[in-house]
């Protein structure tokens, strides 16, 4: 006899009655009807006809061997021996007194299975499930055979093996069909996979008690108390091997749990090593998991090997990235066209990478198509549409979403509905419109869905802030450039020093503020030493570590940044109040290694172009020898404010 277990009888009999949940407990209430119904008939048909003590004694072994249960392993379906015993029943005295024993059966299966989570509707699903399945069972057997299965005859004993097994076959279809339909319900998976691969192998159990009644019969020279002395030993036998059986099977699935872990346990160190090349924390790529498992359940993606694929891309899906320079990957400025190229090439060498791991599922095509465009436009083989994997259509949604919504080295993080704003109008371009619609039910409640106009622009890559229009020429001629090197040529404080580039160029620049950083080889970090500013525009910032923070990234990479957010050198709880809005940093390098940054802010966005860049990195070659002096003797106190 088989039964279905507590958590997933639970979960069939206590969900509210939405689509499929109604309709699984509609059919579990129905079954419960049905073997009920049965029980009673039987009772009642008993208490008409009673048989007597030979019927108590099968009840009492049936009971005790109800208590010997076997579970499948990894599935919440157990069975038992006590078959022999219920099949015995019905063929020894009809079909009332088996779906008696049955009935008792099951609620002893039911009772030492789930001692600590009974519920009604389980312990009656069970018990209805083996009523039934015997009792329809044991009517076509008498049907064939009339009350009395006759022994005399040529093909008398080929006509009772064939009886004995259409009746077997009844009863095992009719009780793993029903508990099949059970566990499909809650797993969102076809009845006919669920029995294939969970059920179908136990019918050793079955018929083995069909023989054991066969032995029955052809023993009925003897008396009936004698035969069941006989067939006793045939379920410990059954129990001792299935318990053995089923140990060994045990044994290899907790092996398999190990191997698991340790393959769990790569695939996190392989992520947690890509999240820190990236810069970004593991706390992203647990957020985009998270929201990609979400996100497919809403899609109604119901196959368990798509969602472990979805899992294990969302946390791998940039691990072509550690083949790409640092200086590119978390460069903050905008990258240049061949720099892109390069940047490009990280989702095919991920889903080579991921290829040769072997995954039990298709990882390698989402980690490949994950930049993919609805419209086509994407890379890297230009696939539109539906020829996009589902999981890499989730996935481009979740990641932009997180990406927006956290600071970057190249911006500050920005407003869920700024995110969700930009998420709309990318819909239908970049994105598969309904995943952009399922990702709103799913995580933007109360934001208001504006459709794309049909010209939208994509809106282009935070890592492209595009260069103020101009022609690059600004004044900044031998004269400026002498008089700067004479002022820089007398010993000058850390102070004075940022003074003077102070005032030869902030005429020259759009910047209100300017920060001289210098760098400290203590901690390994950067110290503003010197800050001038507008009034209203202060920065307030001391100490940088290196790669930290947009000055010091600049000093990490020793290259200069144009046009990135200005606020992303500010303190978090400062970005804002401030005004600033871009920046740009040039690193003052010598013998190799960066002494300190030169950092111009502007209020307005994209102020800068790259004439300023090249000033101000000619301005940094004049200035290397002066602040390498000073890198050994950083002031320790605050930066002055020069008077206005």
């Amino acid at each position: 006899m088989m039964s279905l277990g507590s958590s997933e009888q639970q979960m069939f009999v206590t969900r509210n009655a939405a689509s499929p949940e109604f309709r699984a407990k509609a059919y579990v209430f129905s079954i419960i009807v049905a073997g009920v119904a049965v029980a009673a008939y039987s009772v009642y048909d008993l208490i008409r006809h009673p048989v007597g003590l030979e019927l108590l004694i099968l009840v009492g072994l049936t009971l005790v061997s109800g208590w010997a249960t076997l579970r499948i392993p990894a599935m919440p379906i157990s069975f038992s021996i006590s078959d022999t015993f219920n099949i015995a029943a019905a063929l020894l005295f009809g079909p009332a007194a088996g779906a008696m024993t049955a009935a008792l059966d099951g609620l002893v299966l039911s009772a030492r299975m789930e001692s600590s989570h009974r519920s009604i509707d389980r312990v009656l699903f069970n018990m209805a499930v083996v009523t039934i399945s015997l009792w329809l069972a044991a009517q076509v057997f008498f049907a064939i055979e009339g009350n009395h299965p006759r022994l005399d005859g040529p093909l008398a004993a080929l006509r009772l093996l064939g009886s004995l097994l259409l009746f077997g076959t009844l009863d095992f279809g009719l009780n793993s069909g029903l508990v099949a339909v059970a566990v499909s319900f809650e797993r969102r998976v076809s009845i006919l996979a669920i029995w294939r691969e969970h059920l179908a192998g136990v019918w050793l159990a079955y018929f083995g008690g069909i023989f054991a009644a066969m032995l029955v019969i052809l023993l009925g020279r003897f008396s009936t108390l004698e035969t069941l002395i006989l067939i006793a030993p045939l379920p410990v036998l059954l129990y001792v091997t299935f318990r053995h059986a089923l140990g060994r099977a045990t044994d290899q699935i907790d092996h398999l749990a190990k191997v698991n872990r340790v393959y769990v346990g790569a695939i996190e160190a392989l992520a947690h090593a890509v999240d820190a090349k990236d810069e970004v924390t593991h706390a992203h790529t647990r957020r985009v998991q998270d929201r990609a498992v979400d996100l497919a359940r809403a899609l109604n993606v119901r196959d368990e090997a798509e969602i472990q694929a979805i899992k294990a891309a969302s946390l791998l899906h940039d691990v072509g990235k550690l083949a790409i320079p640092e200086h590119i990957l978390n460069k903050p400025g905008r990258l240049s066209p061949a720099e892109y190229e390069i940047m490009k090439r990280h989702a095919p060498i991920g889903a080579d990478i991921l290829s040769v791991i072997g995954f039990p599922f298709a990882v390698a095509p989402i980690v490949r198509h994950h930049h993919e465009n609805w419209d086509g436009s994407g890379y890297p083989d230009g696939l539109a549409g539906d020829a996009i994997p589902v999981g890499s259509r989730i996935l481009a949604v979740v990641d932009c979403f997180d990406a927006l919504t956290s600071d970057r080295p190249y911006r500050g993080k920005m407003e869920d509905r700024e995110a969700l704003q930009i998420l709309t109008d990318r819909r239908g371009t970049m994105y598969d419109p309904r995943v952009i619609d399922a990702f709103f039910t799913v995580h933007g409640s109360g934001i208001e869905m504006v459709p794309a106009p049909p010209e939208a622009h994509q809106v282009p890559s935070a890592l492209q802030t595009p260069l103020r229009p101009g022609d690059g020429h600004h004044e900044f001629d031998f004269q400026t450039f002498f008089d700067f090197g004479r002022a820089l040529a007398a010993p000058v404080s850390s102070s004075e020093l940022g003074e003077i580039v102070w005032r030869q160029f902030k005429t020259l620049l759009p910047a209100s503020t300017f920060v001289l950083y210098c760098y400290d080889r203590v901690d390994d970090s950067i110290v503003a030493v010197y800050e001038a500013g507008v009034e209203g525009y202060p920065v307030r910032t001391t100490r940088i570590p290196m790669g930290d923070r947009l000055s010091g990234w600049v000093a990490a990479t020793r290259q200069a940044v144009v046009n990135s957010d200005a606020r992303l050198d500010l303190d978090e709880a400062a970005r804002d109040q401030s005004a600033l809005r871009s920046a740009l940093a040039v690193p003052v390098i010598a013998d190799g290694r960066s002494a300190g940054v030169l950092s111009f802010y502007a209020s307005e966005p994209n102020a800068f172009d790259d004439g300023h860049r090249r000033m101000i990195v000619a301005a940094s070659l004049a200035l290397a020898p002066s602040l390498t002096e000073m890198a050994d003797r950083v002031a320790d106190a605050p930066p002055r404010l020069p008077a206005r």
